[in-house]
């Protein structure tokens, strides 16, 4: 498989070590659909997304990233955190998959429907008398409420059958991002891409439950439950506001951008940060699979727990690496040859924000550990850090130096949030030293943790 090939350029050391971990390998296959999914998505995709950019132009585009940031900034309740969660109390309780998946998917419609109205009062009230805005807001923020039925998903995570999600997701991206092209050749305004980014949402929904159903069974033998609600709940609140921080500085650089230096700066911006963020499904894609084996290899013993670890955060290092050399050597070139002349400035902001990739991938692959670990909370505190760290320094750049101050903004709150602030409290310490080892990929594979 492709997943498999790509080991081929890693370090002789590091492949010899990933392929002697009989789970690891199997990691890496399951992976393959996901990065299927991903390569679908920056191949098809980057085409078609580049198209709306530059049809759109800077100004129309700003305002519809605006919208998309908005929304963002409450997806975590639509989600409620429960990801990860979900897949370890499936897999530590298989029997009961269907009180665990009922009672995550009611939770996720109530949350969809808080997010959907925070996502239209902040647009509302930060942009007042803008009717295309607040439509705009109203027809992609609909999205998250099928955006609960991922549920499903997780269902296929804890049993790493990620090809079924991938296979389903793939064919709504694919066939409303043919109608998107349609929608470019016919002169459509804003609005009619606002109403395919849902129709992507509801086609994808349709088509997940229908597989479930031809896998599974009907949905008709899940519940909710009240108690494992409570379960869950109490488990998930912390990642909940842990994911509305993680948007907050993913995603305040854009709203501050928009309204500080109007849409027309946050459309060369974004235009930029999308190359950047358009590789985030890598860890995302290795986290979803390495789960299950994480909470595994956590009963079996501290070090084997540890080296898996270790390992798996040195694979993200060099994967985020092999990124961000060559696109920040090529950022003006890159962003000429996609975006053409109506996006100059895009490439200095490009080289910069790439650089975030680096600590987002280490970011995303912490989650198991503090997940197993049970210090959701801790990681709340840091990303709550990183937060702070963003707006602080937005407030300061924006009005000096424009998009380019909000990318610096971006990759000091992931620095700040991914790395830095896990030295700073005992509990995280030890997970500090064996993420600074990951930045060796030839030598210190002993976890070695320290405090």
């Amino acid at each position: 498989m492709l997943n498999l090939q790509v080991l081929r350029w890693m370090p002789a050391s590091f492949r010899a070590r990933l392929e002697g971990d009989s789970s690891l390998v199997k990691m890496v296959r399951n992976t393959g659909w996901l990065f299927l999914d991903r390569l679908v998505r920056l191949g098809f995709g980057m085409v078609v997304g580049v198209w709306v950019a530059r049809y759109l132009g800077p100004e129309q585009f700003g305002t519809f990233a605006y919208v998309q940031a908005v929304i963002a900034l409450f997806l975590s309740f639509s989600t409620l955190g429960l990801d990860q969660i979900v897949v370890r109390e499936v897999v530590k309780d298989l029997g009961d998959k269907a009180r665990i998946l009922g009672t995550t998917l009611a939770l996720r419609l109530v949350g969809s429907l808080f997010a959907l109205a925070a996502s239209i009062l902040v647009v509302v009230l930060s942009r007042p008398g803008d009717h295309l805005t607040h439509l705009l807001a109203a027809i992609m923020g609909s999205a998250t409420i099928f955006q609960a039925f991922d549920t499903v998903d997780l269902w296929f995570q804890s049993q790493v059958q990620s090809k079924y999600s991938v296979l389903v997701k793939n064919s709504a991206f694919i066939v409303m991002a043919l109608v998107k092209v349609g929608l470019i050749l016919g002169g459509a305004s804003l609005v009619a891409f606002a109403w395919a980014t849902l129709g992507e949402a509801a086609l994808g929904a349709y088509l997940l439950l229908t597989v479930y159903r031809w896998r599974q069974g009907d949905l008709g033998t899940w519940r909710a439950d009240k108690d494992s609600a409570t379960t869950l709940m109490r488990d998930g609140w912390p990642l909940i506001f842990s994911g509305l921080t993680v948007m907050v500085y993913m995603r305040i650089d854009q709203i501050m951008l928009g309204q500080l230096g109007g849409n027309k700066a946050l459309g060369v911006f974004t235009a930029a940060s999308r190359l950047s963020e358009v590789w985030y499904f890598v860890p995302v894609a290795l986290v979803s699979t390495v789960m299950p084996g994480f909470v595994a290899a956590k009963q079996v013993s501290e070090m084997v727990y540890y080296e898996k670890l270790l390992k798996f955060f040195k694979l993200n290092v060099a994967l985020a690496l092999a990124i961000v050399l060559p696109v920040t050597l090529l950022s003006s070139r890159i962003v000429s040859f996609l975006y053409g002349s109506a996006y100059q400035g895009a490439g200095a902001i490009l080289a910069v924000h790439i650089w975030g990739a680096l600590f987002v991938f280490l970011g995303m692959a912490q989650h198991p550990w503090f997940i197993v670990e049970n210090l959701t909370k801790r990681a709340l505190a840091r990303t709550l850090g990183g937060a702070l760290v963003n707006i602080a320094l937005n407030l300061i750049l924006i009005p000096r130096i424009g998009g380019l101050g909000a990318a610096y903004a971006s990759l000091a709150a992931q620095l700040s949030s991914n790395l830095l602030m896990n030295f700073f409290d005992r509990r995280t310490r030890p997970l500090f030293w064996i993420l600074m080892r990951s930045f060796n990929l030839f030598t210190g594979w002993s976890p070695n943790v320290r405090n």
